[in-house]
């Protein structure tokens, strides 16, 4: 589903991180963890699209992700990807319900029966029409995962989901993840500084300045 060869980022001649190659099936649930600033969260925006690396090469479904023209790539974005941010990113001005229907939207593809699965799905049965301040920081955060799975994307990208979330919503949040890694097939790529989180996954990756290194041990 995934494939990463000799990704490499770097802010002048100082490196963030280099030679870094992983391989992601469909249905599987792999960790990336690393200390602060070695660039986890660089590494899934370069994944994306959404920041540019200075050497190596993306392949999403045995496709080339970088490289492409950027309508070409915003688009594979929204049909392709989705993406949990740890600072939720929700819209304040639109409705719970609103906010999860927006990729359905950009794809013309609005399905309003779709979005009430996927809120029941996440546990927000009955709060479409809230509005984001209403919400607590663990229900955002479901709202965030609604969003970015509720077009079925082939690849999810979580980025720190559970760093705001106190231990029963961030345990909630990832059994969401495993859930769907499981039952629709969908990949998934984590990236944490939660050790206890990183265990919930099929597979541990430390990254560091030389590349990915496999963790044999995922206990916390």
């Amino acid at each position: 589903m995934l494939e990463l060869r000799g990704l490499a980022k770097r802010y002048g001649s100082v490196p963030v991180f280099e030679g870094v190659d992983l391989d992601l099936a469909a249905g599987e649930f792999v960790a990336v963890i690393g200390e602060s600033g070695v660039g986890k969260s660089t590494l899934l925006n370069g994944i994306a699209a959404l920041d540019t690396l200075d050497a190596g090469t993306v392949r999403l479904d045995g496709e080339p992700m970088l490289g492409l023209p950027e309508a070409r790539q915003a688009l594979r974005r929204r049909a392709e990807l989705g993406f949990v941010f740890q600072a939720f990113h929700v819209l304040p001005h639109l409705s719970v319900a609103q906010n999860v229907a927006l990729p359905l939207l950009l794809l013309q593809r609005p399905d309003d029966t779709q979005v009430e699965a996927m809120l029941a799905e996440v546990g927000l049965a009955g709060l479409g029409e809230r509005l984001p301040e209403t919400l607590s920081g663990g229900q955002l955060q479901r709202v965030a995962i609604a969003r970015a799975l509720v077009h079925r994307p082939k690849l999810i990208l979580a980025d720190e989901p559970t760093g705001n979330l106190d231990p029963g919503n961030a345990e909630r949040v990832l059994e969401l993840l495993a859930q769907r890694v499981r039952e629709h097939r969908t990949a998934c790529l984590l990236v944490t500084h939660s050790l206890a989180a990183a265990a919930r996954a099929d597979r541990v990756m430390e990254l560091r300045r030389d590349g990915l290194i496999a963790r044999p041990d995922r206990r916390p």
